[in-house]
């Protein structure tokens, strides 16, 4: 089973994203801002992480660069955001536009995971 963390600030989104790729089973751990997110990236093992990119505080793309400098900076990260300026980041492997449709983000997470499932 593979792992998955999933950060965002808006419980709508976190859950949704949360029930469809725990349907396809995975594993999911959320967390509800950036920060928390590098504190569970820190002390997890995820196979993939998919985060908002605008959030208060700590964004996602502070959150793709903390992972970028790890040790595990090979880890599979996705953008999701609103707002299309927002979708430039390299460091990202993949963007998620919101609104996404569901097929994409378990493609997208199949793909970057290697799960044939």
């Amino acid at each position: 089973m593979r792992n998955v963390l999933v950060i965002d600030d808006e419980q709508m989104i976190l859950g949704l994203v949360e029930q469809v790729l725990q349907q396809m089973n995975f594993s999911v751990e959320t967390a509800e801002n950036g920060q928390t997110g590098i504190d569970k990236f820190d002390t997890g093992d995820f196979d993939l992480v998919i985060t908002d990119i605008c959030m208060p505080d700590t964004d996602g793309n502070q959150v793709v660069m903390h992972i970028r400098k790890s040790s595990r900076q090979h880890t599979p990260v996705v953008g999701m955001s609103g707002t299309p300026w927002e979708l430039s980041n390299p460091m990202f492997d993949y963007i998620l536009p919101k609104p996404f449709q569901v097929n994409n983000l378990l493609e997208t997470a199949k793909l970057l995971t290697g799960n044939t499932l």
